[in-house]
């Protein structure tokens, strides 16, 4: 007869074995549900900034970038301007190109040029109150009757250039004692002050000259490359590398379409693939878009397997058409002149590209005339040159979008 102890220590360890197994089961079920939750989320991001499941098309501008890092001060990449029309990926391109220098050991500082862009910048890169050449307090709260204030930091025109210049030294004297160096990103550099430019652009130039290890990279609409250029204070940026944002190759959204549901689960037949790619056009904002309804035609229906139909793509790039109308296509016709809608309205009457003088007829002008919004609109990157002499639509749908919108397509 076996022992007593022998017993209970056998009925003890088989208790701690079931008390595993139960807790087992409950951390697999946990993860599986994780699992599947990550498989099911939308990897696509339509959003301003959202970073989307692969960088396509954009190999070219991250090697320019990368060589300018490895190449040494001095190198035409350490000093960028990023450009395109809305929609192409500018601040995705900033978000990449700042991973690479990260990847790299290098510290980034990424802002936006909206109004206080030096003084963001100087408090970004030290924390010494000391850098600041002057401080304005005003009234800015009021409770139960007793007012407070609260500070606001302002630099002047005047010290500015001198102020960044001593916050960057600082900051790259700690960088550079450890073998790397400072990447700084400004986004919608556009709507910057040109004050803070004239800051910004001084003090790199200084530390280009002095041999330290930074670089810069400017993104925004083509206006910002022709006030950059144009102003005779920043001479310095024209010799910055300069990169304009197309669209993206047809070939290469299809390729991505079919991987990026196929590695969560999905099938993605190359044809249907093909077909929701050659519907954005290329254009990067709306590749977000198509993917982006196109998994959710799919996962919001209950049906046996997981496989993309023509209905879900079909459904995709029409519920995209109608979001790209009001995001892109509507703001874009908003922010130009009469003569520019004009323009674009005589062109949508052609099923594709058209030469000036044809469009300056039915716009009953003449061809000097349509010529200067012509070159107004290839400057905005509104329009292309497909052939020489001959523009289109740089924008997809907009065509289509005056053909149902514009008055003068109503009867």
């Amino acid at each position: 007869m076996a022992h007593p102890l022998f017993i209970l220590s056998i009925l003890f360890i088989l208790s701690i074995l079931f008390i595993l197994s139960i807790l087992f089961g409950i951390i697999k079920t946990v993860l599986v549900s994780k699992e599947g939750y990550a498989m099911r989320a939308n990897p696509f991001k339509p959003t301003a900034g959202g970073n989307p499941p692969k960088m396509i098309g954009r190999a070219e501008v991250v090697r320019d970038f990368e060589k300018g890092l490895d190449n040494g001060v001095g190198a035409p990449g350490r000093i960028m301007l990023i450009t395109g029309a809305r929609g192409t990926g500018k601040t995705v391109m900033l978000a990449s190109l700042a991973n690479r220098a990260k990847e790299r050991g290098w510290a980034v500082v990424s802002e936006t040029g909206s109004e206080g862009l030096s003084e963001r910048l100087v408090q970004a890169l030290s924390d010494r109150a000391g850098l600041v050449d002057k401080l304005v307090v005003r009234p800015e709260v009021s409770m139960l009757g007793m007012s407070g204030s609260l500070g606001q930091v302002e630099l002047s025109g005047k010290t500015m250039p001198l102020t960044l210049r001593q916050a960057f030294s600082e900051r790259l004297n700690k960088l550079e004692r450890k073998g790397v160096g400072l990447l700084v990103t400004i986004d919608e550099a556009q709507a910057a002050h040109r004050d803070d430019l004239v800051a910004v652009a001084t003090a790199i130039q200084h530390l280009v000259s002095e041999n330290r290890e930074v670089a810069i990279v400017f993104a925004g609409l083509p206006s910002l490359v022709s006030d950059l250029l144009n102003d005779d204070v920043l001479t310095f940026m024209r010799r910055a590398k300069r990169e304009v944002l197309f669209d993206v190759p047809i070939e290469e959204v299809s390729a991505s379409y079919k991987e990026t549901f196929e590695l969560r689960g999905m099938a993605l037949d190359a044809d249907l693939a093909c077909r929701a790619a050659e519907a954005t056009y290329g254009y990067p904002y709306m590749v977000q878009l198509v993917g982006y309804n196109m998994w959710d035609s799919v996962v919001s229906k209950d049906r046996d397997g997981v496989r993309v139909t023509a209905a879900d793509v079909m459904a995709g790039i029409a519920q995209s058409t109608i979001e790209l109308d009001a995001a892109v296509c509507e703001p874009e016709l908003a922010g130009l002149s009469a003569g520019g809608v004009e323009y674009l309205e005589a062109l949508a009457r052609f099923d594709g590209s058209a030469n000036n003088a044809a469009i300056a007829e039915i716009m009953g002008k003449t061809p000097q005339y349509a010529g200067t919004y012509r070159r107004r609109l290839l400057d905005a990157h509104i329009l292309f040159e497909p052939k020489r002499g001959e523009v289109d639509f740089a924008l997809p749908y907009l065509r289509d979008y005056l053909r149902r919108n514009s008055p003068c397509f109503a009867c």
